[in-house]
């Protein structure tokens, strides 16, 4: 069995705890550069993760702070996967994946870094966009820097 290893996950996990308030919720009315927002829906909106596991990596959370899926209205959840899905489209166009992971961490078990407001990771991958530098030097490489991505993947968000 191959392992993947993300030791840099376990710092930001401990320091959840420590940032006041809810990333999420300061992000639906806060300035989208500073808050990496992407988009904004009705119901949900999109930003970029601080700490990505790839570039273009982005979270789709509900605007109302919901901690538990089973929580989330209908429309909440067709939102939810829309945005995805319309994120998807954006990153195809601009950076061209090779594949996506999709994720929903519920809990702290789970490997959740925020518990109490629910999210949809999207992450970009591409074959071998794995290395060594994360594992032997504790050091993530990212081409570009989040808020070049956060411009150009808004600008290139598909109409709804």
């Amino acid at each position: 069995m191959k392992q993947l290893w993300a030791p840099w996950r376990l710092e930001y996990i401990k320091s959840a705890d420590d940032e006041p308030g809810c990333v999420f919720c300061s992000a639906v009315d806060g300035d989208a550069a500073e808050t990496l927002v992407v988009h904004r829906a009705e119901r949900s909106i999109v930003l970029l993760n601080k700490f990505p596991y790839s570039s273009g990596h982005f979270m789709a959370a509900p605007v109302r702070h919901v901690g538990e899926y089973g929580q989330l209205d209908e429309d909440e959840v067709l939102e939810l996967h829309r945005l995805a899905s319309a994120g998807m489209s954006a990153l195809g166009e601009l950076y061209g994946p090779q594949g996506y992971n999709l994720g929903w961490n519920l809990g702290r078990v789970a490997g959740a870094g925020i518990v109490d407001h629910v999210h949809l990771h999207v992450v970009p991958r591409w074959g071998g966009d794995t290395n060594f530098m994360p594992v032997l030097a504790d050091v993530k490489v990212l081409p570009e820097h989040l808020e070049e991505t956060r411009a150009r993947l808004a600008e290139a968000w598909p109409p709804e």
